[in-house]
């Protein structure tokens, strides 16, 4: 990462020892973060009272959360979201746009 923030290299190595851990115990289910680490992440470095993480989270959510209660009163039923992934299965890092421009000390390790 360019931050150079030692709290994103602390959160980096965090979620890979988790990502690890969890992939060791249920190799069937493949598991990733969630929005909310990263953005409490960057909150934190922008100075936001951790307090007001979740407030933020909600308000960020509160939109479509409304819309989601709307269509369901509309349709009469609730919504069961299903979806597929139909994008790359498999990227190489050198293949992501301006993964040259990052120095090499600063990649993560693929």
């Amino acid at each position: 990462l360019r931050l150079g923030a030692p709290l994103c290299d602390v959160a980096l190595a965090t979620e890979r020892a988790a990502l690890d851990a969890l992939a060791e115990r249920r190799p069937d289910r493949p598991l990733g973060v969630n929005m909310e680490y990263w953005a409490a992440v960057l909150l934190h470095g922008a100075r936001v009272p951790p307090r007001l993480f979740t407030p933020l989270f909600v308000c960020a959510r509160a939109a479509g959360w409304s819309a989601h209660i709307l269509e369901q009163k509309a349709q009469g039923r609730p919504i069961r979201p299903v979806a597929r992934y139909v994008g790359e299965t498999t990227r190489a890092l050198e293949a992501v746009p301006g993964w040259a421009d990052i120095p090499p000390a600063h990649r993560l390790a693929g």
